[in-house]
Formats: structure tokens, C-alpha cells, sequence
């Protein structure tokens, strides 16, 4: 099989989970690793890997979906916030929008992802003013730090390991 990973990465999460799966498949052939490209990609399938911005993926992300035809894909990604997978899924179709019919989406893969700690100290500095409101939020911020963690990597596993052999 030949195959592409193309991601975008802001913190760092995604790019943890697109060397995960070019480690799964390090016996097939990866014509393509890395971020983002204007190249024409000749792969059985393209794994494409994003960092949650409001509710979807990046704007340059979303550029690069859009031109793709009669590819197989397979989207993963990460978010800081959620754990839910009703949330993960409403993520997932806000992406799925941006993508053309004529692709086959073969797979989806999201896990929750470590936020730098800047958006913390931001979040304690407005508790004081909004304690209700904002300690959720830290504890989500806390919840999230240790992501993605074996047990993520151990689910993308178990996912990829239902994909055909050979695509």
C-alpha cells in the first residue's frame, strides 16, 4: 500500500499522531509525510490530520480538503476540550463538509489533546472573576494535559487495524 500522511499541527498533538500512524504502517510505502502541500499526492490512501479551531479544522486545512478528488481518507485529529465522542463526531462531520463527494472517507480518529499553558493562566486569571464559569474549564485544561496518552495511541491502533490491507 502506498499511503500519505498530510497534517497540521499547531501543538504539537497531531503531529504525535501522524507519526504514530506512519509507524503502524512502516512496512508499506509513505510517499508523503509532513504538512500541508501543493504536490499532487499519487497514494492509496491519505491520512489527514488536524488541531481543532473553533468547532473544525484550520482555514489552510480546509483549502487543501477542498481540492481533493477521488481520494481515500482517512481524518484524524485532536481538541482540547471534549473527551465526548458526540463532540468529536460534531467535529468531524463540521470537516467532513469541507471534503467533495467523490472522496471516500475510510476512516475517523479523534482523541483530546494537551493546550499550552498560556490558555491556563488564562482561564485562572478570569475564575477569579467567574469561578462558576472558569473551573470547569481548568479541570478540562488538567484532564486534557496528559493527551494524547497510550491509551489514544492504543484506540488509532485498534482502528487502523480494521482498515483492508490494501486500499
Amino acid at each position: 500500500m502506498k499511503y500519505a500522511i498530510i497534517y497540521s499541527s499547531q501543538t504539537g498533538n497531531t503531529a504525535l499522531l501522524a507519526h504514530h500512524i506512519q509507524c503502524y504502517f512502516k512496512n508499506d510505502e509513505c510517499v508523503y509525510y509532513g504538512p500541508i502541500t501543493n504536490e499532487c499526492i499519487k497514494a492509496d490512501i491519505i491520512f489527514i490530520g488536524f488541531w481543532t479551531d473553533k468547532g473544525t479544522c484550520d482555514g489552510p486545512l480546509s483549502e487543501f480538503l477542498k481540492m481533493l478528488q477521488s481520494e481515500k481518507i482517512f481524518l484524524f485529529g485532536t481538541a482540547g476540550f471534549g473527551g465526548s465522542p458526540q463532540y468529536f463526531q460534531t467535529i468531524i462531520n463540521n470537516i467532513k463538509s469541507f471534503i467533495n463527494p467523490s472522496n471516500q472517507i475510510v476512516g475517523t480518529y479523534m482523541c483530546q489533546g494537551k493546550m499550552p499553558m498560556s490558555i491556563r493562566e488564562r482561564y485562572v486569571q478570569l475564575a477569579i472573576e467567574n469561578p462558576h464559569k472558569f473551573l470547569p474549564l481548568i479541570e478540562n485544561f488538567d484532564e486534557a494535559f496528559s493527551h494524547p496518552d497510550s491509551n489514544d495511541f492504543q484506540k488509532l491502533t485498534d482502528i487502523l487495524s480494521t482498515l483492508p490491507n490494501h486500499m
